[in-house]
């Protein structure tokens, strides 16, 4: 209700204020996955005193949903301090949802959080060949999970753009995974070979779509996949902010990058666009969506 106040009156007053927040915690990682452009570039783990005030600052600005990243969140630490502390914190602060992105291969006792999305890209083989040899190491640990807060979280690219299928029935089939969510790969310098045409793209987006009408637990909103796939909608999102060591990106890091912006792969940027720009069936889409599983 109070994120359709939000959007309600953003559409109405034509306000640019943020509702969704990112926090970087480290660019440090365990793994080093075929299409990741910004892991281990200073494997800095930075500081509580800077992260507690940017969760200041974004509930300030009216934030409410928030995301802790990395790098791997899971290996940050300050002084004590861990990532389960910062989502109680989170909540006790008044973040209504608090998400964390993981590679999954850290123990998921984080049953605080809203969500916990744990990267899962493809069938083992597809997975293994983009991430390393982790998938059994994850699948244990979704299993093991003190909670059934997990969304698998799928970055679809040239590999393993087959697999979405796979993904889903993996989902079905453990207790403790609530959703899954898509991604497009955004094409970061050095990783253009992983994208993927509009061709490709429509292929896939019609496949999620058949997926959601056949009852899968899939976060995306079907109403958003042609813009999605056509990359149509108004990017950035204002919306949606990054925050890293103190540096604020509107809607994400790729729109630093001259023509990124165009290809980016984050269904939720355009999600959340569309919905604050006033589109009622995709608005109506999310509200039915995410009442589901927040």
């Amino acid at each position: 209700m109070r994120l359709s106040y939000f959007g309600i009156t953003t559409v109405l007053f034509h306000r640019k204020v943020p509702v969704i927040g990112s926090i970087i915690l480290t660019d440090r990682c365990n793994l080093s996955c075929l299409h990741c452009a910004v892991n281990n570039i200073t494997s800095e783990l930075y500081p509580y005193t800077r992260i507690r005030a940017d969760m200041e600052g974004m509930y300030a600005d009216g934030i409410r949903f928030l995301l802790f990243y990395g790098g791997e969140p899971f290996l940050w630490t300050d002084d004590g301090i861990t990532l389960r502390e910062l989502v109680i914190e989170a909540k006790k602060m008044g973040f209504l949802v608090v998400n964390v992105v993981t590679n999954g291969t850290f123990p998921l006792d984080l049953p605080e959080a809203d969500l916990i999305m744990v990267s899962l890209d493809g069938s083992r083989d597809r997975h293994n060949m983009i991430r390393g040899d982790t998938y059994d190491c994850i699948i244990k640990n979704i299993e093991e999970a003190a909670a059934d807060n997990v969304c698998l979280y799928m970055a679809i690219n040239h590999i393993n753009q087959e697999d979405v299928e796979a993904v889903c029935e993996t989902a079905k089939k453990i207790r403790n995974v609530k959703c899954i969510s898509f991604n497009f790969h955004t094409p970061y310098p050095g990783t253009e070979y992983l994208g993927l045409s509009r061709k490709e793209k429509k292929d896939c987006c019609d496949r999620i779509a058949r997926l959601i009408r056949g009852g899968y637990p899939i976060l995306n909103l079907k109403s958003a996949l042609p813009y999605v796939m056509n990359n149509s909608a108004k990017l950035p999102c204002y919306q949606c902010i990054v925050v890293e060591n103190g540096s604020r990106w509107t809607c994400g890091r790729c729109k630093d990058i001259e023509g990124l912006c165009k290809e980016c792969g984050f269904f939720f940027a355009t999600e959340f666009s569309l919905v604050f720009s006033g589109n009622i069936k995709v608005t109506a889409d999310m509200f039915k969506t995410y009442s589901k599983y927040f």
